[in-house]
C-alpha cells in the first residue's frame, strides 16, 4: 500500500470543509485536516497577487490519486485549483494500515 498526502488550497474554510467531508464521505481519502488563516501570494494572469484561503491536507493511498484528484476538481471553485500530492515514505504502521482500511477497496 502507498500512502499519500494531498495538499489543497481552497478559497475558504467552508470551501475546504466541503471538499474534506465529501471526499471523506466518498472513501477516496481517510481523513482531511482543514487549517484556516493562510496567504497565499502567487503569480495569476501577469500579475503577482495574494489571497486569503484555507488549507485541507487529506490523507488517502496512491491508488485512488487520480479519482480522488477529479472529485476535487469537480467541487473546487478556481479554475486551477492546487492540488499536489506527495508520497508518505514512512510512519505508524498503525496509522498507515488505518489508511488503507478506512479508504474505498481496490
Amino acid at each position: 500500500m502507498s500512502a499519500y498526502v494531498v495538499y489543497v488550497t481552497a478559497s475558504s474554510r467552508d470551501e475546504a470543509l466541503t471538499i474534506g467531508r465529501t471526499v471523506v464521505g466518498e472513501r477516496l481519502a481517510a481523513c482531511a485536516n482543514v487549517l484556516g488563516g493562510i496567504r497565499s501570494i502567487y503569480w495569476w494572469e501577469g500579475s503577482v497577487v495574494g489571497d486569503d484561503e484555507a488549507l485541507l491536507i487529506l490523507k488517502s493511498r496512491e491508488l485512488l490519486l487520480a479519482d480522488l484528484i477529479a472529485r476535487i476538481r469537480a467541487l473546487h471553485s478556481y479554475e486551477i485549483p492546487c492540488i499536489t500530492a506527495w508520497p508518505i515514505r514512512a510512519g505508524n504502521p498503525d496509522y498507515l494500515a488505518w489508511i488503507s482500511a478506512t479508504t474505498a477497496p481496490d
